[in-house]
């Protein structure tokens, strides 16, 4: 494994970096085939604590996490992360096109002035999981508002705007 290489997940509704996935997973596969969930979440916590600090009091939400994308991982199904507020992704390879349009997004957001999780994914596998095959591509709240294109100020405005989640939504 690259010594600084992190896997991104959702723990309570917001994004954790992982120090180890890409090994923990290797290993968990190889010595679990045909365990049981609870048997696969020991053991991802055991092999994700050994470099990563997990709070005693979110034990049980970093293990339901680990195990939720370790479904991922295996093509199985599984329930969608719960997300708290507004999640915005920008999927592409970092090409001119895919940081203008991060850009705007940025731009955008402070002068709504929106806290909101924004992330420029360049990963092509995690790029395959939204099903996209152009870029750039907008993901808000994990639903694909655009692909290949980069929105109007407009437009990106809009999504972020129907996307948002209001007071009573919360």
């Amino acid at each position: 494994m690259e010594k600084n290489q992190i896997k991104q997940i959702i723990i309570n509704g917001r994004f954790v970096g992982i120090v180890g996935w890409e090994d923990a997973f290797r290993k968990i596969t190889s010595a679990h085939q045909d365990t049981n969930d609870e048997e696969i979440k020991k053991a991802l916590l055991a092999e994700i604590s050994a470099k990563n600090y997990i709070p005693s009091s979110a034990l049980n939400d970093y293990g339901d996490a680990l195990l939720r994308e370790f479904k991922i991982e295996h093509g199985l199904p599984v329930a969608e992360a719960p997300l708290a507020g507004l999640r915005i992704a920008v999927l592409g390879m970092r090409c001119a096109r895919c940081d203008e349009l991060e850009r705007n997004v940025r731009d955008l957001l402070a002068e709504m002035q929106i806290a909101a999780d924004l992330r420029h994914i360049t990963d092509a596998k995690e790029i395959g999981r939204y099903g996209v095959m152009g870029s750039p591509a907008l993901v808000i709240n994990n639903k694909v508002v655009s692909v290949g294109e980069i929105p109007p100020k407009s437009k990106i405005r809009q999504f972020i705007i129907d996307a948002y989640p209001t007071p009573d939504d919360k």
